[in-house]
């Protein structure tokens, strides 16, 4: 098929907040080898992006500085080296940034199926909190049938990949949210507790759900004096996994709690993650995790869709955190 030579993107004029993001146009990428083009119909708007925006996450050196970490869309040109997707194949794919246009290049091995019973445009905010939950949740903090796990920030889109997933893969939840109707969400999607931390101690919260146990996995997106009132948390050889610090990265912690109760601390950012780590989980989702989606045994929750050239409204709704669920862009006109 024959492409255009420009597109539609939006343009971050300089650093700062929701409002130095324009629309604009730039030169449709390029595949290189091992990647493909893909026709953006909808983008996933996720908290990196914000970072990105503000200067305080810049993109890896090879990477697009165009914002937008995971699409959805069809594949309309291959670079050398790929057979699959093929042309013309509807995918949803992590990209390591450039999403927020109307072509993006991704490599193959991070692209997914379109799962059977999901829309493009609920499908667009797959791939970050489900790469993230599956990398961080299994993979790094072992979650196994018959454990605890908790999520702070249940009712964001990764806390409610992880209610989910956990649950279906026979795990109990306990989930942290703002307000009741954010914690009554929750629970309506699989979690099996949910403490409002504006009005609960969570840690008071956590003991008597357990019986003074404590949970087996914590999956922590906020940080700050979280960190070490998690560790307070956590039974016997618990399993503590850093992936966000809403309120920063430094802590003051008592070592002892490590020591007493062989305690983990581990974390990761999926965007330095090396390209292998992310085909891996590619594989791992689409084997285990997108047929769920085909038999209906799990739900996306898209919160709200913006046209592209409205991204500075959805940053500020992002940034509000008064969102539920997934916040996305509408590039296809």
């Amino acid at each position: 098929m024959t492409l255009p030579d420009t597109m539609r993107q939006i343009v971050c004029t300089a650093p700062g907040g929701p409002d130095v993001l324009e629309l604009g146009t730039g030169p449709v990428p390029v595949p290189r080898e091992g990647e493909v083009l893909i026709e953006v119909a909808y983008a996933g708007v996720n908290r990196p992006d914000c970072l990105q925006r503000s200067g305080a996450y810049p993109p890896p050196p090879d990477a697009s500085p165009i914002l937008g970490l995971e699409v959805a869309g069809r594949v309309v040109a291959l670079g050398t080296a790929v057979s699959e997707p093929a042309i013309g194949a509807t995918v949803c794919a992590l990209v390591p940034g450039g999403g927020y246009a109307e072509y993006c290049t991704a490599p193959a091995a991070w692209c997914l199926p379109v799962p059977n019973g999901v829309s493009v445009g609920d499908a667009a905010g797959l791939p970050e909190t489900h790469f993230t939950v599956w990398n961080n949740v299994f993979d790094r903090g072992r979650l196994a049938p018959g454990e605890t796990l908790i999520v702070h920030g249940g009712s964001s889109g990764i806390g409610l990949t992880a209610i989910q997933l956990a649950k279906r893969f026979g795990a109990t939840v306990i989930v942290t949210a703002g307000s009741d109707e954010k914690a009554a969400f929750c629970r309506s999607i699989g979690a099996d507790h949910a403490i409002d931390y504006r009005t609960q101690d969570f840690v008071d919260e956590v003991a008597r759900i357990t019986g003074k146990r404590g949970v087996d996995v914590i999956l922590d997106m906020v940080g700050g004096d979280y960190i070490a009132r998690n560790l307070r948390c956590l039974a016997l050889e618990g399993r503590l996994v850093m992936i966000a610090f809403l309120q920063g990265s430094r802590a003051e912690i008592d070592f002892r709690h490590v020591m007493m109760r062989r305690l983990t601390i581990t974390g990761s950012t999926l965007r330095a993650s090396p390209f292998e780590r992310k085909a891996a989980l590619a594989r791992s989702l689409r084997d285990k995790v997108w047929p769920l989606y085909a038999e209906g045994k799990l739900r996306t929750v898209t919160h709200a869709t913006f046209p592209l050239a409205a991204a500075a409204r959805a940053h500020a709704l992002m940034e509000s955190s008064a969102h539920v669920g997934k916040i996305v862009l509408r590039v296809e006109t």
